[in-house]
């Protein structure tokens, strides 16, 4: 039989990371990877019967590669805090893993801000229409920065699935430009290591239309009305933000 793990990485998530476990039952096993945590997401995670990896990493592909090594299983689901795995999706995952020659498949995602579910508009960097969590345990690596970490595969791509993955991403408005500051930070931080600065201040103003067009525009962020302009602007800056953050700040 094929077997599968639920991989979920958290920091400080006790409030998120009961909906998401109890969520995660059609899985042979889960792994909690704590990171830093100070809350109950222990607690929460031994009562729901998953195994538990401790630490503090400092970069995102750590602590991922971290997880992805404690799985006992010829698959991995890599889900977040934030995300609920539906019934249907959830057979398909365990239908597609039992008859799948590929080494991995992406998962379509339904993005909701608070209660609003916002489909349109997501992209460059900036939320996920669709992302490949679900892999073969030996296909999968991360790359080594703090925000957006580059993906090393090994193996064949397969069809992307029918269901989606629903992805709290946002509480709200503020909740998103928390975000925004948050990411490019830690791509200023990035940046500063390899002593890059993402380019020239008039190469990123080109960069924030064409990322502001490809999101609200090509990818239908009209669609979402306000939403979809401020997920374009939020992506729009992330790029400029990161490089003024990287050429002008220490930290």
């Amino acid at each position: 039989m094929t077997t599968l793990t639920a991989l979920v990485v958290v920091c400080n998530e006790e409030k998120r990371l009961p909906s998401c476990l109890e969520k995660l039952g059609f899985a042979d096993e889960v792994v909690v990877v704590l990171d830093k945590c100070t809350d109950r997401s222990r607690e929460i995670a031994l009562e729901f019967g998953a195994r538990i990896v401790e630490g503090t990493w400092d970069r995102e592909g750590e602590r991922r590669n971290t997880g992805i090594a404690a799985c006992a299983t010829d698959w991995v689901l890599e889900v977040d805090a934030d995300e609920h795995v539906p019934p249907a999706l959830a057979e398909e995952i365990r239908r597609v893993i039992a008859g799948s020659a590929f080494a991995w498949h992406e998962i379509p995602v339904d993005n909701f801000i608070g209660e609003r579910l916002v489909r349109h508009g997501w992209g460059a960097s900036y939320g996920k229409a669709a992302y490949p969590g679900l892999f073969r345990k030996e296909a999968k690596t991360w790359g080594n920065d703090r925000v957006h970490p580059s993906l090393v595969w090994r193996g064949a791509k397969g069809p992307m699935l029918e269901n989606r993955l629903l992805h709290y991403v946002d509480k709200n408005i503020s909740d998103m430009i928390r975000r925004l500051d948050s990411y490019s930070t830690a791509r200023a931080r990035d940046l500063r290591e390899r002593g890059e600065t993402w380019g020239g201040t008039l190469s990123n103003v080109r960069r924030m239309a064409s990322r502001f067009f490809k999101c609200y525009v090509r990818r239908g962020g009209w669609k979402e009305g306000g939403y979809g302009f401020i997920i374009a602007t939020c992506a729009a800056l992330y790029p400029m933000l990161s490089h003024l953050k990287a050429k002008h700040e220490k930290e």
